[in-house]
């Protein structure tokens, strides 16, 4: 048992929660409780975990993006498949953040667990007065043009992402698909991701600590709330990977739902049981030839691209996280809040690593893109486990509907381009 708890993260976090919530139940809610010296010093959990992902969360998402950019491998291919896959991609994920959003706004709003949050000096935030669509352009674009380093130093992230598209796109424009630069960013992005790993480890701490300063100071609720809210993610992702996807598929490419189903049982149950889109690549790409007859030239493009990009379950579920999460904390979201929200769970999910939990990183994009405090992401590590596996089966879903439908473009643009010539000859 003690060998289990010790392998298991999300054991762990599910233990601390409780232990603290019994803690809390033995603790008056006071104000000289909270002010005593032995809760300061339970309370550092949360202050080392928070300061550390602070740290490392401009990195995560310069080195993630760059990666994912520039394992496409030529601006050759990116201009050939690549175009047509990146729209696809581009076309589900913006379906998904938006069924997200749109379904936690009509919901009712979750209860508070603390009074009005307070926003750092560090997190750049959009006027409450600049809610005109001119306006919020403007000063998005104010903010996204800055100098890269000020933007790392500042902890800009609208700045960091637009630098990183940038420069992956120049690289693969500029530079050999063998190139040795890509395989630093490689290791460095691995690099960046085994200190997030380390850091993780400290969640329980940090959970421990957060559990019981909200309950104390009030936040009985939270638990409840949490369980409502997983409810509502696995609702909406079921929506999303049994309705959405589908039906995409059937319009664009005509295959019976039967013969679909067929062909991406087996890698959606290994992504459910794996939790990683990147472990489930070989038996996608397996599948999506011999059972849904995509051509080997498109899996091997559309499929690790996607396994890189296409977050469709994620994007849903940091969306509906961050409404979720912002009302947790009473963070007021204006129409420029939503906006933030909607263009960094579009972007967080390029890159996103395709391992167990690998969301977490996007998800303090997210975050404090929209002023929503950075240690909320330790109340998602309490349920993110169990959901992630859903979300992963979704996104692979979503990989191979998309090889499908590209290769049935890229058919089609064949059978003109050979029409075109046959015709040309003829005459």
């Amino acid at each position: 048992m003690l060998t289990k708890l010790r392998h298991s993260l999300p054991l762990q976090l599910m233990l601390a929660a409780l232990l603290a919530w019994f803690l809390a139940q033995l603790i008056s809610p006071t104000s000289d409780v909270t002010q005593s010296g032995w809760y300061q010093f339970l309370m550092l959990g949360k202050t080392t975990y928070i300061g550390l992902l602070k740290m490392v969360v401009g990195l995560v998402v310069l080195f993630s993006l760059l990666q994912g950019i520039t394992s496409i491998g030529s601006i050759t291919r990116l201009k050939k498949i690549g175009r047509n896959t990146v729209l696809f991609y581009s076309f589900t994920t913006l379906i998904a953040i938006s069924l997200g959003l749109g379904a936690s706004l009509l919901l009712p709003a979750w209860e508070p667990l603390t009074s009005v949050a307070t926003i750092g000096d560090d997190v750049q935030l959009i006027s409450e007065d600049a809610a005109g669509g001119a306006a919020i352009a403007s000063k998005l674009f104010s903010m996204a043009l800055v100098n890269p380093v000020a933007a790392l130093t500042n902890g800009n992230l609208l700045a960091i992402v637009v630098f990183s598209f940038m420069l992956g796109i120049a690289l693969l424009s500029s530079l050999p698909e063998k190139h040795p630069i890509f395989e630093v960013l490689n290791g460095l992005n691995k690099s960046i991701n085994t200190i997030v790993g380390w850091i993780i480890h400290l969640a329980p701490l940090a959970v421990f600590a957060i559990v019981l300063d909200f309950t104390v100071r009030g936040g009985e609720s939270l638990f409840e709330q949490l369980a409502l809210f997983a409810l509502l993610v696995f609702v909406l992702t079921l929506i999303h990977g049994a309705i959405v996807l589908p039906t995409i598929a059937k319009v664009m490419t005509g295959i019976r739902l039967s013969t679909l189903f067929k062909g991406i049982s087996a890698p959606m149950a290994m992504a459910f049981a794996t939790s990683s889109s990147s472990a489930t690549l070989p038996l996608a790409m397996k599948s999506a030839e011999e059972k849904l007859g995509v051509s080997q030239s498109t899996s091997s493009m559309v499929l690790p691209l996607g396994a890189v990009m296409n977050m469709d379950g994620t994007a849903l579920f940091e969306g509906v996280a961050a409404i979720f999460l912002a009302q947790l904390f009473g963070v007021d979201l204006t129409t420029s809040g939503l906006v933030m929200i909607f263009i960094m769970a579009m972007v967080s999910s390029v890159g996103a690593p395709g391992m167990p939990s690998g969301s977490m990183s996007g998800m303090q994009l997210v975050l404090l893109a929209a002023g929503i405090p950075l240690e909320a992401i330790a109340i998602l590590l309490i349920i993110e486990r169990p959901l992630d596996t859903f979300r992963t089966a979704v996104n692979v879903e979503g990989d191979m509907i998309a090889a499908l439908v590209v290769d049935k473009w890229q058919s089609k643009q064949n059978s003109s381009v050979d029409l075109a010539m046959s015709g040309s000859q003829t005459s």
